[in-house]
């Protein structure tokens, strides 16, 4: 069984971006309530239609959101692993909910705050850093790092940043990617940012700004990392059917996958043995090859492409992996202004993405790639056809999804 056109995103709802910690006296449970019931509302359906949840990265408690909205039965909930990897993938896991009879209407969801919460005495900012505070006492008693955390943490490995900062350079050393290439990256998606109404950084920015910024990890710049933000997009998905006596003109999904090598997530963060060549990618060749094949489609079928950032690098990666440009040649590929909107082969997170829009773990580049597909995107790519979303890199999984206008 194929999920191919079997169902399709009928609405899509979110909050007022903030900046980290400015959503107070908001709640994460507040936000996303109110992403979803706009979402709902987008679709021209209501709570009592509502009856599954499939999310990722811990997103909320259905359990309590649905008490909290009234919805009558929840017959699905289910979540994906790992963090925002499962974003383009928790369309997935609702499209297979569906046709397989579990559930008719589904919300994927993201919500996040980043005020300060207090977790045994001491403060921690957000729900990642609260998460993770909590997962670092030993399961094995006495306190102290998890053994596997501790094998990098010697090194001084010790965050995100400092894993995918060795992962790119290793690509740099291998294919000899510039910082001149990441700076690209930033600088198309700011400039994409500039003339969308719900961007945080509204502020230019210039290749001086960028190497004039001050480094993080090397190679990491300021402009190199995501933001952090707080606020909350909902996407709801039914039924191919149903979804042509909707409000809006329905978004198929085409193809959805995720997943990843075996080895990659312990290899990305622990630098386990893995394949040649594989540790400097973004761990997306194996679902980018699923991807394509569900859908019956080529990198060349593809009119934008809404690409996961919370490194700049990383983006660079997954055009390789996804097949707009041969491995180790993305960098000279953004060189040439392949991604910049509207001119480039393959347009790049037209809304400004994590780095300038707002880092909302992914759920904002669905919502642009429904946007693109509905023909009402700010930076709107003439004639979008069929719109690229992805999810991580990260830990597995991570993921990919298609879809495809009505």
């Amino acid at each position: 069984m194929t999920l191919k056109d079997k169902t399709a995103v009928v609405g899509v709802g979110s909050t007022p971006y903030y900046l980290r910690g400015r959503s107070v006296p908001e709640t994460e449970l507040s936000l996303a309530c109110t992403a979803i019931l706009a979402a709902l509302e987008d679709a021209g359906l209501t709570v009592n239609d509502l009856d599954g949840f499939a999310i990722y990265s811990n997103s909320c408690d259905p359990a309590t959101v649905g008490a909290v909205l009234g919805v009558p039965e929840i017959r699905f909930a289910a979540t994906l692993t790992s963090g925002g990897g499962g974003a383009a993938g928790s369309l997935g896991l609702a499209a297979a909910a569906i046709t397989s009879g579990q559930a008719d209407v589904v919300v994927s969801l993201m919500t996040l705050q980043q005020a300060t919460k207090r977790l045994g005495g001491s403060e921690v900012g957000g729900r990642l850093q609260y998460v993770a505070a909590a997962a670092s006492a030993s399961p094995y008693g006495g306190g102290g790092p998890d053994p596997a955390m501790a094998f990098t943490a010697n090194s001084g490995l010790a965050s995100p940043g400092h894993s995918f900062a060795v992962l790119t350079q290793r690509h740099m050393h291998l294919y000899g990617t510039k910082r001149e290439h990441f700076a690209e990256v930033a600088i198309t998606e700011r400039n994409n940012a500039l003339r969308r109404p719900t961007a945080l950084r509204k502020d230019p920015l210039t290749l001086d700004d960028y190497f004039n910024a001050r480094m993080i990890n090397d190679p990491f710049c300021l402009f190199d990392y995501t933001m952090e933000s707080d606020g909350a997009v909902a996407v709801i998905t039914t039924s191919a059917e149903r979804a042509r006596d909707l409000r809006q003109p329905p978004v198929y999904i085409l193809a959805s996958a995720h997943g990843g090598m075996g080895r990659w997530g312990p290899g990305l963060f622990n630098y386990f043995q893995m394949p040649d060549g594989y540790f400097a990618s973004s761990g997306h060749r194996p679902v980018a090859k699923r991807l394509y094949k569900m859908a019956g489609v080529t990198p060349d079928d593809v009119d934008v492409a809404l690409l996961y950032d919370h490194f700049s690098s990383m983006v660079l990666m997954q055009l390789e992996d996804y097949g707009f440009c041969g491995i180790g040649e993305s960098g000279p590929f953004v060189a040439e202004g392949s991604i910049r909107w509207p001119s480039g082969r393959i347009p790049v997170n037209t809304h400004g993405g994590n780095l300038s829009e707002a880092y909302i773990i992914g759920m904002t580049h669905v919502r642009e790639a429904v946007e693109q597909l509905r023909g009402t995107a700010v930076n709107q790519v003439e004639g979008a056809q069929i719109a690229l979303t992805t999810g991580g890199p990260a830990g597995l999984p991570v993921s990919g999804t298609l879809l495809r206008r009505a």
